[in-house]
């Protein structure tokens, strides 16, 4: 536990934390959280306890991955928080709702703007966490850029074996205002005694730390080596070499679709 021995792994996951700031267009990442599904619950905990607990219904938008709606469920039945799934983005968003959650792009693979939506959510208090696609975000427009609060979702496309569905790491990033609420770790860059650039663990409110009856969240693991191997391939391929593999994915997706259709399907 004493983090800071393992200033090179401490690099690394700054440089994760870094990419993820950078491709969600938020302010803050932190050092990997475990998997897409728990970043979720957790991001659902995060937004209630920044509204601190004044409501108690979370809004999911139609075609989130089911895995993900699950393990959400079962996470808000103990904190008494209920779960509200919407078919459509046309949201009649309620002065109970704490947040809205949506994916980018959807489970059917739509990609929807959600601008109208963050509009709407502000302007009645509420959250907007949002469940992203890591690679597509190298094309698409990033979730900050249209005023997203939470951005969730995992790393495994960026060179982590498929593992038979498993582990992947997952990121949770957010705007400044919300970093004191941010599970899991968090690497900042200080000084040492000599006055030189040193990383360590910042922010340390977990259940595992000294500051554990103010701990925001139960989380006391990460996928933190597939974090540092997710980066480690960012690292490698540039942004430009990333722009192109999303390209190029897009492009084979589009082939398959092309095919599909000439063979008389339909395309849902």
């Amino acid at each position: 536990y004493q983090a800071e021995i393992a200033q090179g792994r401490l690099e690394a996951l700054l440089n994760f934390q870094t990419m993820i700031s950078d491709l969600t267009g938020m302010d803050i990442a932190n050092a990997s959280l475990l998997d897409e599904a728990t970043a979720a619950a957790e991001a659902m905990s995060m937004a209630c306890n920044a509204l601190r607990g004044k409501r108690s219904t979370l809004a999911l938008i139609d075609d989130i991955n089911q895995q993900t709606v699950n393990v959400v469920k079962t996470r808000a039945e103990p904190l008494k928080i209920k779960i509200k799934e919407v078919t459509s983005p046309e949201l009649n968003i309620e002065e109970d709702i704490f947040a809205v959650m949506v994916q980018y792009p959807s489970r059917s693979g739509t990609i929807r703007d959600y601008s109208k939506l963050v509009e709407e959510a502000h302007a009645n208090g509420s959250l907007v966490i949002v469940v992203a696609d890591l690679l597509s975000l190298c094309l698409l427009k990033s979730p900050g850029s249209w005023g997203a609060d939470i951005v969730i979702g995992n790393s495994q496309r960026f060179g982590v074996p498929m593992g038979y569905g498993g582990p992947h790491a997952a990121f949770i990033s957010t705007k400044d205002k919300f970093k004191r609420n941010l599970p899991g770790r968090l690497i900042g860059v200080s000084k040492d005694s000599h006055g030189n650039d040193a990383l360590r663990l910042a922010l340390q409110t977990r259940e595992q730390h000294i500051r554990r009856d103010k701990a925001t969240s139960n989380i006391c693991t990460a996928q933190a080596l597939l974090a540092i191997v997710s980066a480690a391939y960012a690292i490698y391929h540039g942004p430009d070499g990333i722009k192109n593999i999303s390209e190029r994915v897009s492009q084979l997706a589009k082939n398959f679709a092309d095919k599909i259709k000439q063979s008389g399907y339909e395309i849902y």
